[in-house]
Protein backbone atom coordinates (compact mmCIF):
# COMPACT_ATOMS: atom_id res chain seq x y z
CA UNK A 1 0.00 0.00 0.00
CA UNK A 2 1.03 3.18 -1.00
CA UNK A 3 0.18 6.20 1.01
CA UNK A 4 0.16 8.28 -1.96
CA UNK A 5 -2.40 6.71 -3.84
CA UNK A 6 -4.75 6.66 -0.61
CA UNK A 7 -4.59 10.40 -0.30
CA UNK A 8 -5.45 10.59 -4.39
CA UNK A 9 -8.40 8.35 -3.85
CA UNK A 10 -9.52 10.44 -0.84
CA UNK A 11 -9.03 13.68 -2.74
CA UNK A 12 -11.21 12.01 -5.83
CA UNK A 13 -13.86 11.86 -2.75
CA UNK A 14 -13.78 15.40 -1.63
CA UNK A 15 -14.07 16.50 -5.13
CA UNK A 16 -16.98 14.64 -5.47
CA UNK A 17 -18.63 16.04 -2.20
CA UNK A 18 -17.52 19.45 -2.81
CA UNK A 19 -19.90 18.87 -6.46
CA UNK A 20 -22.77 18.10 -4.19
CA UNK A 21 -22.23 14.26 -4.65
CA UNK A 22 -21.53 10.94 -2.82
CA UNK A 23 -17.71 11.27 -0.99
CA UNK A 24 -16.47 7.81 -2.72
CA UNK A 25 -13.52 8.09 -4.54
CA UNK A 26 -10.92 5.65 -6.37
CA UNK A 27 -7.48 5.59 -8.63
CA UNK A 28 -6.17 2.58 -10.80
CA UNK A 29 -2.83 2.23 -10.32
CA UNK A 30 -0.18 0.55 -12.73
CA UNK A 31 3.39 0.43 -12.45
CA UNK A 32 3.73 3.07 -9.99
CA UNK A 33 1.38 5.50 -11.65
CA UNK A 34 -2.52 6.92 -11.79
CA UNK A 35 -3.84 5.58 -14.85
CA UNK A 36 -7.30 6.54 -13.85
CA UNK A 37 -8.96 8.22 -11.19
CA UNK A 38 -12.90 8.77 -10.49
CA UNK A 39 -14.98 9.98 -7.78
CA UNK A 40 -18.84 8.76 -7.38
CA UNK A 41 -20.66 10.91 -9.94
CA UNK A 42 -24.09 9.20 -10.34
CA UNK A 43 -25.87 12.63 -8.85
CA UNK A 44 -24.04 14.97 -10.98
CA UNK A 45 -23.90 13.01 -14.18
CA UNK A 46 -28.01 11.50 -13.13
CA UNK A 47 -25.66 8.15 -13.65
CA UNK A 48 -26.88 4.97 -12.73
CA UNK A 49 -23.29 3.19 -12.81
CA UNK A 50 -20.77 5.90 -11.56
CA UNK A 51 -19.72 4.81 -8.58
CA UNK A 52 -15.94 6.05 -7.60
CA UNK A 53 -14.68 2.73 -8.90
CA UNK A 54 -16.33 2.38 -12.22
CA UNK A 55 -15.96 6.34 -12.98
CA UNK A 56 -11.73 5.06 -12.38
CA UNK A 57 -11.98 2.45 -15.02
CA UNK A 58 -14.23 4.93 -17.15
CA UNK A 59 -11.54 7.18 -16.90
CA UNK A 60 -8.58 4.63 -17.50
CA UNK A 61 -10.01 4.55 -21.23
CA UNK A 62 -9.38 1.24 -22.94
CA UNK A 63 -6.17 -0.76 -21.85
CA UNK A 64 -5.18 -4.41 -22.31
CA UNK A 65 -5.90 -6.92 -20.50
CA UNK A 66 -2.43 -7.33 -18.86
CA UNK A 67 -2.33 -3.58 -17.90
CA UNK A 68 -5.81 -4.51 -15.24
CA UNK A 69 -3.63 -7.70 -14.41
CA UNK A 70 -0.56 -5.78 -13.27
CA UNK A 71 -2.80 -3.18 -11.30
CA UNK A 72 -3.87 -1.94 -8.16
CA UNK A 73 -7.53 -0.38 -7.16
CA UNK A 74 -7.63 2.28 -4.54
CA UNK A 75 -11.20 3.23 -3.21
CA UNK A 76 -11.92 4.85 0.03
CA UNK A 77 -15.10 2.69 0.50
CA UNK A 78 -15.48 -0.83 0.39
CA UNK A 79 -16.76 -1.78 -3.42
CA UNK A 80 -20.53 -2.70 -4.47
CA UNK A 81 -21.41 -5.80 -5.95
CA UNK A 82 -21.04 -3.48 -9.49
CA UNK A 83 -18.03 -2.44 -8.85
CA UNK A 84 -16.51 -5.78 -7.53
CA UNK A 85 -17.94 -8.06 -10.73
CA UNK A 86 -15.81 -5.13 -12.36
CA UNK A 87 -12.61 -5.43 -11.28
CA UNK A 88 -13.23 -9.11 -11.41
CA UNK A 89 -13.62 -8.91 -14.79
CA UNK A 90 -11.01 -7.01 -15.62
CA UNK A 91 -8.54 -9.40 -13.40
CA UNK A 92 -7.41 -6.57 -11.24
CA UNK A 93 -5.37 -8.38 -8.69
CA UNK A 94 -5.55 -6.41 -5.45
CA UNK A 95 -7.76 -3.71 -4.23
CA UNK A 96 -6.87 -1.24 -1.35
CA UNK A 97 -9.61 -0.08 0.93
CA UNK A 98 -9.70 3.01 2.81
CA UNK A 99 -12.46 1.49 5.29
CA UNK A 100 -15.64 -0.91 5.14
CA UNK A 101 -17.19 0.08 8.28
CA UNK A 102 -19.27 2.22 6.38
CA UNK A 103 -20.31 -0.67 4.38
CA UNK A 104 -19.10 -4.16 3.57
CA UNK A 105 -19.15 -4.31 0.03
CA UNK A 106 -18.05 -7.91 -1.46
CA UNK A 107 -14.94 -8.45 0.17
CA UNK A 108 -15.59 -11.91 0.31
CA UNK A 109 -17.05 -11.81 -3.37
CA UNK A 110 -13.65 -10.94 -4.52
CA UNK A 111 -11.13 -12.90 -2.15
CA UNK A 112 -13.07 -16.25 -3.26
CA UNK A 113 -11.75 -14.68 -6.95
CA UNK A 114 -8.35 -14.67 -5.93
CA UNK A 115 -8.09 -11.26 -5.75
CA UNK A 116 -6.25 -9.45 -2.82
CA UNK A 117 -7.94 -6.99 -0.60
CA UNK A 118 -6.11 -4.54 1.79
CA UNK A 119 -8.59 -2.97 4.18
CA UNK A 120 -6.92 0.33 6.15
CA UNK A 121 -9.95 1.78 8.07
CA UNK A 122 -8.25 5.00 7.36
CA UNK A 123 -9.48 7.84 9.66
CA UNK A 124 -10.35 10.41 7.48
CA UNK A 125 -12.61 7.88 4.94
CA UNK A 126 -14.00 6.65 7.42
CA UNK A 127 -15.18 10.06 9.27
CA UNK A 128 -16.11 11.58 5.52
CA UNK A 129 -18.71 8.84 5.03
CA UNK A 130 -20.29 8.60 8.43
CA UNK A 131 -20.39 12.92 7.86
CA UNK A 132 -22.07 12.29 4.68
CA UNK A 133 -24.47 9.40 5.56
CA UNK A 134 -26.00 11.30 8.91
CA UNK A 135 -26.32 14.54 6.70
CA UNK A 136 -27.63 12.89 3.93
CA UNK A 137 -29.50 9.04 4.63
CA UNK A 138 -31.84 8.99 1.68
CA UNK A 139 -29.13 9.54 -0.91
CA UNK A 140 -26.86 7.72 0.40
CA UNK A 141 -29.97 4.32 0.83
CA UNK A 142 -30.16 5.43 -2.97
CA UNK A 143 -26.32 4.83 -3.66
CA UNK A 144 -26.24 1.79 -2.61
CA UNK A 145 -29.75 0.36 -3.22
CA UNK A 146 -31.61 0.27 -0.09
Amino acid sequence: MKPEFLKAAISEARLGLAEGGIPIGSVLVHDGKIIGRGHNRRVQKGSTILHGEMDALENAGRQSAEIYRQSELYTTLSPCPMCSGAIHLYGIPKVIVGENQSFMGQEDYLRSQGIEIEVIQNSECLDMMQSFIKEHPALWNEDIGV
